[in-house]
C-alpha cells in the first residue's frame, strides 16, 4: 500500500497484535478500520473519542486519497478542542494520521490506550514523529 501523502510504500509495523502501516518518508500512520479502536482501553473510551469526530469541508489542509479505495478523504477534527485534524476515508476503510498526530491525540488525553500499546507507539514513533522537516518548521 502506498502513502496517501507522499506516495512512498508503507511498511507494516505490528504493535501487540495490531498492525499499523507507517510511512518512513513522511512519518504518517494508517489505521485500517477498527485498528484504532483496538488500542483503546475500553468501549467507553472509544465512544467518547468517536463523539469528538466532526467533519469540516472548510479545512484548508490539502486533500489526500484513501490508500485503499483512492477516494478523497474527509478532514475530521478528532479532539474536543478542534485542534487535531486527521483524514478519514468516506467509505470507512480507515484513518490517516500525519506525522505526530496520533501522539498529540494520546497526549491530549483524548484517547485512553492500553499501557503496553502506548509504550510501543511512543517507542516506535516518538523520534520519527516529533522530528519536524524543514518545511514544517
Amino acid at each position: 500500500m502506498d502513502c496517501p501523502r507522499c506516495k512512498n510504500t508503507l511498511i507494516i509495523l505490528e504493535l501487540d497484535e495490531i498492525e499499523t502501516d507507517y510511512c518512513t518518508e513522511c512519518g504518517g500512520i494508517w489505521f485500517d478500520k477498527g485498528e484504532l479502536e483496538l488500542i483503546a482501553d475500553n468501549e467507553k473510551a472509544v465512544k467518547e473519542l468517536l463523539s469528538y469526530f466532526s467533519k469540516d469541508a472548510d479545512i484548508k489542509e490539502k486533500s489526500i486519497s484513501c490508500p485503499i479505495c483512492k477516494k478523497k478523504m474527509d478532514k475530521v477534527y478528532v479532539d474536543k478542542n478542534k485542534k487535531i485534524i486527521i483524514d478519514e476515508c468516506p467509505e470507512g476503510h480507515g484513518l490517516w494520521f500525519d506525522k505526530g498526530e496520533i501522539l498529540e491525540l494520546i497526549e491530549a488525553n483524548e484517547i485512553k490506550v492500553k499501557n503496553n500499546i502506548i509504550s510501543i507507539l511512543t517507542g516506535i514513533y516518538r523520534d520519527k514523529i516529533y522530528t519536524k522537516s524543514p518545511e514544517e518548521q
